[in-house]
C-alpha cells in the first residue's frame, strides 16, 4: 500500500509540481490549500507525512505544527516544512517546534523526493533496536522497541528523530560525541541536515527530560566539542543482555 503525504501549499503550482513528484515516487497525495482542514482530516485519516508551507490562508504552517506536536494521536507523525523562508531563525523556529526537517524554496524535486523517504526512514523502528532492551535511569524508561519515553512513569510525546538521539546518547554513556558523528549515527544519509539541527534537537531533549534543562543533569554539553549523556552512579538498570552488552563496549 502506498503512504499518504498530506500536502499544504497555496501555491497552485507548486502544489501540483510537488503531487506529480512525490506520487511518481510511489506514494499518495492530498493537497489542502490552507490550514483550516488539515488536522481534521488527518484525525479521520492519519498520514505517514506532513508537507508544510508557512505562509497560507487561514494561519501558517508553524501553527498546524503547533497542534499536530500537540495532538494526542498525531503528534508523531512526521512533518517536513517546505518554505520560502530561508532565514536561520525561520529554519530554528521549525525544528523547535517539532518538525523533521526543513526544505527552502526553491527546491529540487529529487532532493524533496529524497528528504521525505529519508524522514520516514528514521520514523521507522530499527530491526537492530528490537533487542536492545529498555533503559531504566532514574525517573527515565527509554524503550527502543517501542521508541517509547517514560518520565516518572508518565509517558512523553518525542518525534522519531529526538528518540533515536536520545537513544543514542544514552546508549553510550560518558562518551563524547561532536555533531557531526551524531548527524551520521542518527540521521544518516539525510545529509541535508545541518550540524545546528543538533543543538535544536538537543534543547528540546532537554526539555522533556530535564528538571531545569538550562542546568542539565543527563545531557551535557562538552563546549566546542559535542555532547555527552552522563549517568549517575547506580543510577541504570538494563532489563535485555543485549542492552547490557552494548553498554559494556
Amino acid at each position: 500500500m502506498s503512504q499518504t503525504v498530506f500536502v499544504l501549499e497555496d501555491d497552485a503550482d507548486i502544489s501540483r509540481l510537488v503531487q506529480y513528484h512525490v506520487e511518481k515516487a510511489g506514494f499518495t497525495v492530498r493537497a489542502f490549500e490552507a490550514g483550516r482542514n488539515v488536522v481534521s482530516e488527518a484525525e479521520r485519516t492519519p498520514p505517514a507525512l506532513f508537507l508544510l508551507d508557512v505562509m497560507v490562508p487561514d494561519g501558517d504552517g508553524m501553527d498546524v505544527c503547533r497542534r499536530l506536536r500537540a495532538h494526542p494521536t498525531l503528534s508523531t507523525v512526521p512533518i517536513i516544512f517546505l518554505t520560502a523562508r530561508a532565514a536561520e531563525s525561520d529554519r530554528v523556529r521549525g525544528l523547535e517546534l517539532g518538525a523533521d526537517d526543513y526544505i527552502t524554496k526553491p527546491f529540487g524535486t529529487r532532493e524533496l523526493v529524497a528528504r521525505i523517504r529519508a524522514v520516514l526512514r528514521r520514523s521507522e523502528p530499527k530491526g537492530e533496536q528490537v533487542d536492545a532492551g529498555v533503559l531504566h535511569i532514574e525517573d527515565l524508561d527509554i524503550d527502543s522497541a517501542a521508541m517509547q519515553l517514560r518520565v516518572k512513569g508518565e509517558l512523553v510525546v518525542m518525534t522519531a528523530t529526538e528518540f533515536r538521539l536520545l537513544d543514542y546518547l544514552a546508549r553510550h554513556p560518558g562518551r563524547m560525541f561532536s555533531r557531526d558523528h551524531l548527524l551520521d549515527a542518527v540521521w544518516g544519509d539525510a545529509r541535508f541536515v545541518t550540524p545546528r539541527s543538533v543543538d535544536v534537537y538537543v534543547r528540546r531533549i532537554r526539555e522533556k527530560i530535564e528538571v531545569d534543562p538550562e542546568t542539565p543533569r543527563y545531557l551535557k554539553t562538552m563546549r566546542g566539542a559535542g555532547y555527552r549523556f552522563e549517568i549517575p552512579k547506580a543510577g541504570i538498570m538494563v532489563n535485555e543482555p543485549a542492552a547490557m552488552s552494548e553498554l559494556s563496549q
